[in-house]
């Protein structure tokens, strides 16, 4: 796919003649109760949700978004939250008949779904097999139910434990998603949280470093964490113990077994095109002639007002052409095997020359690695990711 155009910051637009692989991601709001590390757009069911008239009010988003993206094909789907897993069976197959009614789904689309080990969910995974998910995405985040209880999780480890080998039965593609420099977490523990995780041996793994974030609990009310050498410790414990089990470490915070790694992710992170339905749900959409994002209107009623009215999208934006370099950087510098350098004119339809002076400033200070063939974070790049890519977005200031 190239862009047989690329313009230069002189142009006043983007000129694309092929356009990126375009993802669906599909949000569902609600969750049974809001963690208190959490900044995503979810929201505690306290009634039984209302499925079958969310259901409807994603279709009808979905109808309304067709002209945007008309004639091209969803390589992949994703389901996140909040807690897709709250949603049925039937209403996950519901959803995804509608896709495929409605869009030219590839035959070999990778459709995820993100689910909560409590014993409720995990009585749905065949369920959700048989709707057409075929990839499973677990917030395990520990097996210490200590460290459990202070995320707020409402599962324990046995129940964590019981649901991965409920999953197993049903899926071949399953990560799982661990936390480390957890409140009063000591290295060992957070190593055996990876280790009692391999000993599943699930296909893929992502391992986030706790961070208090704006408008979560956490940040109002700090807990008491580990300092940044503990925190460096651990993440190079689990990195070091994963590479030797042969998982490849491929993005900051994912490690895949051989050909398994994210396909929904790796778009977002090579800057490809994703159509967001739902509540809160962001898109990122390429047209010949420009690049828009938008969003949609998060509170799940005033959501499903607003697609009844004709108008789900809260805001919308054409991305500048001088703030296409950071954005692309912020994402693909993500990958540690970096990209391909004919990539980024792909993407932005911009030349590399529009970035030389800030690819020169992050190569000068060690962050950054290039040739004729690629583009990739060193390995004090990908320690100090925040500093290499402040190099690009200072250039848009």
């Amino acid at each position: 796919m190239t862009a047989l155009h690329p313009v230069s910051l002189k142009s006043n637009t983007v000129n694309f003649t092929v356009l990126p692989p375009l993802s669906l991601y599909i949000h569902i709001p609600w969750c049974v109760k809001k963690c208190p590390y959490c900044d995503f757009n979810s929201h505690e069911a306290r009634a039984v949700l209302p499925e079958k008239e969310y259901i409807a009010a994603l279709v009808r988003d979905l109808e309304m978004a067709l002209p945007q993206i008309w004639g091209r094909k969803i390589y992949t789907v994703f389901f996140g939250g909040g807690t897709p897993s709250l949603l049925s069976g039937e209403g996950v197959a519901e959803i995804l008949r509608q896709v495929r009614m409605l869009l030219p789904l590839a035959g070999d689309a990778e459709i995820t779904l993100e689910a909560n080990p409590g014993t409720v969910e995990a009585a749905k995974f065949a369920a959700y097999r048989d709707a057409g998910v075929n990839r499973l995405s677990m917030g395990i985040q520990s097996f210490n139910d200590g460290h459990l209880k202070a995320l707020g999780r409402i599962h324990t480890a046995d129940e964590a434990r019981a649901a991965i080998a409920i999953a197993q039965q049903h899926f071949d593609n399953i990560n799982l998603d661990l936390m480390y420099a957890l409140p009063e977490q000591t290295l060992s523990q957070a190593m055996l949280d990876v280790k009692t995780a391999l000993s599943f041996s699930p296909q893929h793994l992502s391992a986030y470093h706790l961070t208090l974030e704006p408008n979560t609990l956490f940040y109002r009310n700090p807990p008491s964490l580990p300092d940044d050498d503990a925190s460096c410790d651990m993440q190079e414990g689990i990195g070091a113990l994963l590479a030797a089990h042969g998982y490849q470490h491929y993005e900051t915070s994912a490690f895949a077994q051989p050909n398994r790694r994210s396909k929904h992710n790796l778009n977002y992170w090579k800057f490809g095109d994703y159509l967001g339905i739902g509540a809160g749900a962001h898109s990122k959409l390429s047209f010949p002639n420009k690049i828009i994002r938008q969003a949609r209107y998060k509170q799940p009623q005033a959501y499903m007002q607003q697609v009844a009215l004709g108008n789900p999208i809260q805001t919308e934006n054409e991305v500048a052409l001088d703030e296409l370099g950071f954005e692309f950087m912020m994402n693909a510098l993500r990958l540690n095997q970096g990209f391909d350098s004919n990539l980024f004119e792909e993407r932005t339809s911009l030349t590399l020359l529009t970035m030389r002076r800030e690819l020169e400033t992050a190569e000068k200070r060690g962050l950054l690695f290039r040739d004729h063939k690629k583009i990739a974070p060193t390995i004090q790049g990908r320690l100090f990711l925040n500093d290499l890519l402040q190099i690009f977005l200072r250039a848009e200031s």
